[in-house]
């Protein structure tokens, strides 16, 4: 999600509020020591207008077929 994150020129805090989350459960995500759900995967990905493997590192094709 960073890079993502960094394309929009977001902080932490803006994309926190945008996808519905606290600032804290953003970052847990962020950093790798808690895990979104599914729901929120989706949400996120929606965003970001990106295919769900790419969210998440498993493709480097950022476009949602």
């Amino acid at each position: 999600m960073k890079g993502a994150k960094r394309r929009k020129k977001l902080t932490q805090e803006e994309l926190a509020k945008i996808v519905g989350l606290t600032l804290r459960a953003y970052q847990l995500y962020e950093y790798g020591e808690g895990y979104p759900t599914f729901k929120r995967l989706i949400i996120i990905a929606d965003f970001f207008d990106v295919s769900l493997d790419y969210l998440v590192g498993r493709s480097d094709l950022r476009e949602r077929k």
